[in-house]
């Protein structure tokens, strides 16, 4: 048999094992809780049979943790895992789906604040308030399989943008590209601005009036429903324009461009981990990937 320590060392090259230490800590507990519920739900009441009795688990927590962290990584399937940590298939399936959601619950990390995590887009403006930081947004597509023919919804799904069938996600960063904040994805035929609206910004701009967000050309209407907090780039001047103010549009842009590429880098350490470049699984399982993905990359840049 592979030794476990081992084979996460060698498969799974994107976390240390300070930081695997610590997801064993912060999830069993909660995993053990879920656990008991669901079998408390099964029996239909309190358990017959004192603690330890009956059969035990063939992964323990923390394999299944590392099962769970090496499919994410790699999209290794589940019959190649099952084989590596001499479990079935099956075993493997309900183990990345328990811990999956669990990851996926955690939120992203805050930098200089330890134990403090950021899970809905209200978290976010307020800490961006409180703290002074300014914040960078964008949206991402990752390919996902096409739906079946003849189902209500299906052209939803083609992105108008890669012509291909996509989902999009939404991301805010900070000035230093780290992740903050990702939301519930939505059909990649949807615009970048429809999907931040959807995430509820424009009540957020309401509630929290200091917060200020970079954003691309993409978002021209959230400028001009929110000015002086959603901040696209300047616009070209008009044909005819001196040429001192074109000169000052181009540093203008650039100089925003500069501000705003953070949030591409964030989305391009999200893009490191191969499920997230290009998603063969059910368009279901997106989201919660996505957003376990996102967690475990703020644990890693929160620490830069």
């Amino acid at each position: 048999m592979v030794n476990r320590a081992v084979l996460a060392h060698r498969l799974f090259t994107g976390i240390s094992r300070q930081h695997l230490a610590r997801l064993v800590e912060e999830l069993a507990a909660p995993w053990q809780a879920d656990l008991e519920g669901r079998r408390h739900k099964a029996r239909g009441g309190a358990r017959k049979r004192a603690a330890g009795a009956g059969a035990r688990h063939q992964l323990v927590f923390v394999d299944r943790l590392v099962v769970t962290l090496i499919h994410l990584r790699h999209d290794l399937p589940h019959s190649v895992l099952g084989l590596l940590f001499g479990v079935d298939r099956s075993t493997i399936t309900r183990a990345v789906a328990e811990i999956r959601t669990l990851l996926a619950e955690r939120g992203c990390a805050v930098p200089d604040r330890p134990g403090l995590r950021l899970r809905t887009l209200t978290d976010v403006f307020a800490y961006a308030q409180a703290e002074g930081v300014e914040l960078r947004l964008d949206a991402t597509e990752i390919q996902v399989r096409r739906p079946p023919a003849n189902r209500g919804g299906r052209r939803a799904f083609v992105s108008g943008k890669k012509k291909q069938n996509t989902m999009k996600a939404t991301v805010i960063a900070d000035r230093r590209g780290r992740t903050l904040w990702t939301d519930a994805l939505r059909p990649g035929r949807m615009h970048d601005a429809t999907a931040a609206r959807n995430a509820g910004i424009a009540v957020c701009f309401q509630h929290f009036p200091d917060v200020e967000v970079l954003l691309d050309d993409g978002y021209l209407g959230l400028s001009r429903d929110h000015r002086g907090q959603a901040i696209t780039p300047p616009r070209k001047p008009r044909p005819g324009a001196s040429p001192g103010r074109v000169e000052q549009w181009e540093r203008d842009r650039h100089r925003h461009s500069s501000d705003r590429i953070t949030v591409e880098h964030a989305l391009a350490d999200h893009k490191r981990w191969k499920q997230l470049m290009r998603f063969t699984h059910r368009r279901d399982r997106l989201a919660d990937t996505y957003r376990a993905i996102a967690g475990l990359v703020s644990d890693r840049t929160a620490q830069a």
